[in-house]
């Protein structure tokens, strides 16, 4: 008997664990024991993560007649303890406190958050982008040769927005990916990354792009029960020619308009590595009248987007949405407080997939977008070596959403 027939979940309806659409009609058992690796700055979502996983397996439980699995099936806690630490010169260390051996590895890694401090010759540093990169790397080499797979779950894509080369410029990103699959690692998944195309840099490796769409809008409906999702009452934009692809479906799954700005620069002048903007140009239908939503995937100081806004707003716009994968706001939120005193807009949805200061989760204008059931679904999906086809495509879900959104609204008392 092989260990995957030893651990097979014996159910005389096998099927019942498999009722979740990624599943298909392929049953597969587990790989290994699930261990989560928090790296610093991203337990807050890990534990998220591993409540969303537990209670998944549990529900199965629940449901099985028999309870016999492989050892590490269901634990409370699936994270595997690690430290990593400075010295005081600025070096640093990694040290996994508890094995791995043989374990289905997930390092979540949250190359964002600057609120991660370490000491160095007496003083205190944030940690960088590249700081945290570092750490991921000395992680993985810990416990290279140990686990049986050893995947990386890294939300906001290191160096995405370095996804091609204009001049003589590093491709940090496709670098990136490029060291981790030398490394040794399997799977990689990231989020709405700015230019999915990276992916070429590693064409036999594990990438996985994957688009938060469905919950953005989930969480858009919750917020505005009232929103009406026709061709005459609103518009998707595109803030730029780089979110056109990722406006567009949206505009196609909703059945809306889409306009698009384009950004006019002035190419005599280098400021800051790059040309800076003249103008924001619209192309597209009137607006007036119109609930807008702006969708990008990301918002780093958010200027661009504010000055979309009040463009948009000068040409009479009703409510204007903006959403955002990750919301960085590196000039910090005044500007944002200024803009939903002013009018200009309504609210910021963006997930939580990365650092959010406390300040910015008690923005008035602020909605968080919780995606952490969705990413343990998909390491529960990859621990099965499952299809991921219906977690990465959410076509089906938003169907689903509007036809239990308009269910609602033509019955409002049945809880639909």
């Amino acid at each position: 008997m092989t260990p995957q027939d030893e651990g097979r979940v014996t159910n005389r309806n096998e099927s019942n664990y498999y009722k979740y659409d990624q599943y298909g009609d392929n049953p597969m058992v587990p790989l290994a024991p699930v261990g989560i690796i928090a790296m610093r700055g991203a337990e807050d979502l890990s534990n998220e993560i591993n409540r969303a996983l537990v209670d998944r397996r549990r529900a199965y439980l629940d449901e099985a007649e028999h309870e016999a699995f492989i050892p590490g099936f269901l634990r409370e806690d699936f994270h595997i303890p690690v430290n990593t630490f400075r010295f005081s010169s600025g070096e640093g260390k990694a040290v996994i406190e508890r094995t791995v051996r043989s374990h289905d590895l997930y390092i979540i890694c949250d190359v964002t958050n600057y609120s991660v401090t370490y000491k160095m010759r007496g003083m205190q540093n944030m940690m960088s982008p590249d700081d945290h990169y570092q750490d991921l790397k000395r992680i993985i080499l810990a416990a290279s040769g140990k686990a049986r797979r050893i995947n990386v779950i890294m939300p906001y894509l290191y160096e995405g927005r370095q996804h091609r080369r204009n001049a003589r410029e590093s491709l940090d990103c496709a670098h990136m990916l490029e060291e981790l699959d030398q490394l040794g690692v399997d799977n990689f998944i990231t989020f709405d990354a700015h230019d999915d195309r990276v992916a070429n840099a590693v064409p036999t490796s594990g990438f996985e792009n994957v688009p938060t769409t469905y919950q953005v809008l989930e969480r858009l409906i919750r917020a505005y029960p009232d929103i009406d999702f026709n061709k005459r009452e609103m518009v998707m934009i595109s803030p730029d020619e780089g979110a056109i692809f990722r406006t567009m479906y949206y505009a196609s799954v909703l059945g809306l308009p889409l306009g698009t700005f384009y950004k006019r620069r002035d190419y005599t002048v280098v400021k800051n590595g790059r040309n800076p903007i003249i103008a924001h140009e619209f192309l597209g239908d009137s607006v007036e009248g119109r609930d807008v939503m702006i969708v990008d995937d990301m918002i780093s100081s958010g200027e661009s987007m504010l000055d979309i806004a009040r463009t948009l707003k000068a040409n009479h716009a009703r409510r204007i949405f903006c959403a955002a994968s990750f919301g960085l706001f590196t000039d910090g939120l005044a500007p944002f407080d200024k803009a939903y005193a002013d009018g200009i807009i309504d609210a910021v949805f963006c997930t939580n997939l990365i650092y959010r200061s406390p300040d910015l989760l008690a923005a008035a204008w602020y909605k968080d977008v919780n995606a952490s059931r969705f990413v343990a679904l998909i390491i529960d999906a990859l621990n099965h070596n499952a299809s991921l086809s219906s977690l990465l495509d959410p076509t089906t879900k938003i169907r689903r959403l509007l036809q239990a959104m308009e269910e609602n609204k033509k019955h409002p008392g049945n809880g639909a």
